[in-house]
């Protein structure tokens, strides 16, 4: 598969932002010509599918400027460098819902965007809940709902859900809960 890869010719760093850096690379093709890659450097995030005593998933309501609209997702939150990303989730969960749990398991790992960013999520399933308080970041203004996880497959089809993670994680979920039960 050689005859895919590109090679790095030259590299500048043209933005260090807060959460992201942007880098603008000079990338020799696999047929001989030079091409321009543009790559959103990110330490990667975490996403967790929280279910409580009643079967329940866990989610946040929160606008996201970016897309200037109020989304319904999963709580998740980006790695701190050095972080390993089970922490990363355990940290955002409680920051986010205000719920510890005591049972955790990844479900998957994924690329957000890899034509331009080097984001990699990881998706939890958090059981046996424990609420503790919320305390988000002075910045985040969420609010914690809870739906059956077959509702929310529902608003997945409607597309009343159309965050990426959100979708990928309720669709691990699910499958990883009715493998479990065969």
């Amino acid at each position: 598969m050689s005859v895919l890869n590109e090679k790095k010719l030259s590299s500048q760093t043209v933005y260090n932002g807060k959460i992201i850096n942007l880098r603008l690379d000079e990338v020799e093709l696999p047929n001989g010509k030079k091409g321009t890659r543009e790559v959103v450097e990110y330490n990667g995030a975490v996403a967790v599918v929280a279910l409580n005593s009643r079967r329940e998933v866990l989610m946040v309501r929160q606008f996201r400027y970016a897309v200037g609209e109020i989304l319904l997702e999963i709580p998740a939150g980006k790695i701190n460098q050095g972080e390993e990303p089970e922490k990363s989730a355990r940290r955002e969960l409680s920051e986010e819902t205000g719920y510890n749990a005591s049972e955790w398991r990844q479900l998957t790992a994924f690329y957000s965007t890899p034509g331009f960013t080097t984001e990699k999520l990881y998706v939890y399933l958090a059981n046996g809940l424990d609420f503790s308080g919320q305390h988000t970041d002075d910045d985040e203004f969420i609010q914690v709902e809870s739906y059956p996880l077959e509702e929310l497959l529902g608003m997945i089809d409607r597309q009343e859900i159309k965050d990426a993670k959100s979708i990928v994680g309720l669709l691990s979920a699910k499958r990883f809960l009715d493998n479990a039960r065969d």
